[in-house]
C-alpha cells in the first residue's frame, strides 16, 4: 500500500533490519537508515544514509529534523526501544512514548509493573554488588538466574546454582548493564519456555504465534530451536495468549509488534521478559506471516506513521494447522576447525525452508555458543503440519553435516 512518499527513519541499520527497509520501499515510502558501520547492510536499500553511533544524536538530529521526517522505526532490535521513542518525541511524529519504551526496555521496572498489577513474577532483587546477591540467593534457598538491567540476545545472563557462581559471574552480568551498572537477580523458573508474538493496534493487542523452545545442553539460557504451532497437546496456549494480550492491554502500549519470553510452572505462565519490536532472527517478518497470514509490517509501518485505518490482525483459518521452526544449528562435539559443510543445497532448493544462514565458511573455527549473538547459524522452516515438520528437520539433521 503506497504512503505517498513518506519519509521514516530506520535504525541501527544493521542485518535484522533489512527486511524492514525492504517493506519501507515497497510501499512507496523513503528511508532514511542511521548505522555506525560503514558497511552497513542496510545502506544499499536505503534512500539517504547516515553514519553515525545511533546514541550519539547530535550527529544526526539536525539533519533529520530538517528532512522533515514522518516516523522513526526500529525492528528487531532492543537496544533502540527507548531511543526510538525519544526520537519520535523530539521530531513530533508519532511515538510509543518514552514512559511506555522504558517499561519494555528496563527488566526492573518490568517486574515492578507485574508486582504493581498483581500479575505472576518471579521473586526478584535489583543488587549493586556481589555480596547483595549472596545474601539474597541465601534468602531464597534454590536455584537463581542473574542478568543485567537492559541488555539482549543473553549476554550476561547467568543461571547460579551455588554462591561461587555469584562470585564467577556477578562482575561480567553487571558490565552488559547500560547505564545504571546493576544487575537483576531471580528466582529460577525451571518450567518450559516459550515465546509469543504479537502486534498492538487500535483494536487492542492480538497474540499471533507462539513457540515452544528447547535449550543447548551446554547452556540452559541459549536456546537451539523454537517450534512454533498454534495449539499444544501439554499446554494451554489459549491461556498464554489471553496472559501475554492482557500485560501489553494494560501497558499503554499505543502501537506496535512485540516479542515475550514466559516460562511454565505449576500452572502459571511468568513473563520473563517482553519487547515492543519484533522477534529476531526473522520471526517477525518471516515466521509470523508465514503463521498467520498477517502483514504485520505493513500495519507497523502504517501506525508509524499515524495512521489508524489498519487491518484487525487475524490468524487465517487454513493456517491453524500449520507449524513452523527456528532451529540454530550446534557445533560438532566440542568444536573445531570445518574442513566441509554437507547438504547445503538441500537448505537452498527445499521449498519449505524459508530461510538458512550459516556464521561460518570453510576454514573457520566453531564453537559451542556462549550467547545468542555466538550461534554458528540458523535454518526456518514450515509445514502444514506437527509431523511433516517433525519429518522435514529430521531430513535436515540428516543431511546438513559440519565436518571438523
Amino acid at each position: 500500500m503506497k504512503q505517498n512518499n513518506k519519509k521514516i527513519v530506520v535504525l541501527p541499520g544493521a542485518i535484522w533490519q533489512v527486511p524492514i527497509v525492504k517493506k519501507i520501499r515497497e510501499m512507496g515510502c523513503e528511508s532514511i537508515v542511521i548505522s555506525p558501520a560503514d558497511d552497513s547492510p542496510t545502506f544499499p536499500l536505503a534512500d539517504k544514509v547516515i553514519q553515525s553511533d545511533i546514541f550519539a544524536k547530535d550527529n544526526y538530529l539536525d539533519i533529520i529534523r530538517e528532512l522533515n521526517v514522518d516516523a522513526v522505526i526500529s525492528e528487531q532490535c532492543d537496544i533502540a526501544t527507548q531511543l526510538v521513542a525519544e526520537l519520535a518525541e523530539e521530531l513530533n511524529v508519532p511515538s510509543q512514548g518514552t514512559k511506555v519504551a522504558e517499561l519494555y526496555a528496563s527488566k526492573v521496572r518490568m517486574r515492578e509493573f507485574l508486582q504493581e498489577h498483581n500479575l505472576p513474577f518471579p521473586a526478584y532483587k535489583l543488587c549493586y554488588t556481589v555480596q547483595e546477591a549472596i545474601e539474597f540467593y541465601r534468602s531464597l534457598n534454590r536455584k537463581m538466574i542473574i542478568k543485567p538491567i537492559n541488555s539482549s540476545s543473553s549476554h550476561g545472563v547467568f543461571t547460579i546454582n551455588e554462591e561461587v557462581d555469584l562470585v564467577n559471574h556477578f562482575e561480567e552480568a553487571k558490565s552488559f548493564s547500560r547505564g545504571e551498572k546493576a544487575v537483576i537477580c531471580e528466582q529460577y523458573i525451571s518450567g518450559t519456555e516459550f515465546t509469543v508474538d504479537g502486534i498492538k493496534t487500535p483494536q487492542g493487542h492480538k497474540s499471533l504465534i507462539i513457540s515452544e523452545k528447547k535449550h543447548y545442553a551446554h547452556n540452559e539460557n541459549i536456546a537451539y530451536e523454537l517450534f512454533f504451532s498454534h495449539d499444544n497437546p501439554k499446554f494451554n496456549y489459549d491461556q498464554l495468549r489471553q496472559t501475554n494480550d492482557n500485560f501489553v492491554n494494560l501497558s499503554g502500549l499505543p502501537f506496535g509488534l512485540t516479542h515475550a519470553e514466559y516460562k511454565y510452572e505449576n500452572g502459571e505462565f511468568y513473563l520473563i521478559e517482553i519487547g515492543a519490536r519484533g522477534g529476531g532472527n526473522l520471526i517477525s517478518n518471516l515466521i509470523v506471516p508465514c503463521m498467520s497470514g498477517y502483514d504485520n509490517y505493513e500495519a507497523l509501518i502504517k501506525m508509524a506513521l499515524g495512521d489508524s485505518n489498519i487491518k484487525e490482525p487475524t490468524i487465517e483459518p487454513k493456517l491453524l494447522n500449520r507449524c513452523a521452526v527456528l532451529e540454530f544449528f550446534d557445533a560438532p562435539s566440542n568444536g573445531g576447525v570445518v574442513t566441509a559443510i554437507e547438504g547445503e543445497d538441500f537448505l537452498k532448493t527445499n521449498p519449505n525452508i524459508l530461510a538458512y544462514k550459516l556464521n561460518f565458511t570453510i576454514g573457520d573455527t566453531i564453537r559451542p555458543a556462549v550467547c545468542d549473538t555466538a550461534r554458528i547459524g540458523f535454518y526456518i522452516a514450515y509445514a502444514n503440519s506437527r509431523s511433516e515438520l517433525n519429518n522435514l528437520m529430521d531430513e535436515i539433521k540428516n543431511t546438513v553435516k559440519f565436518i571438523i
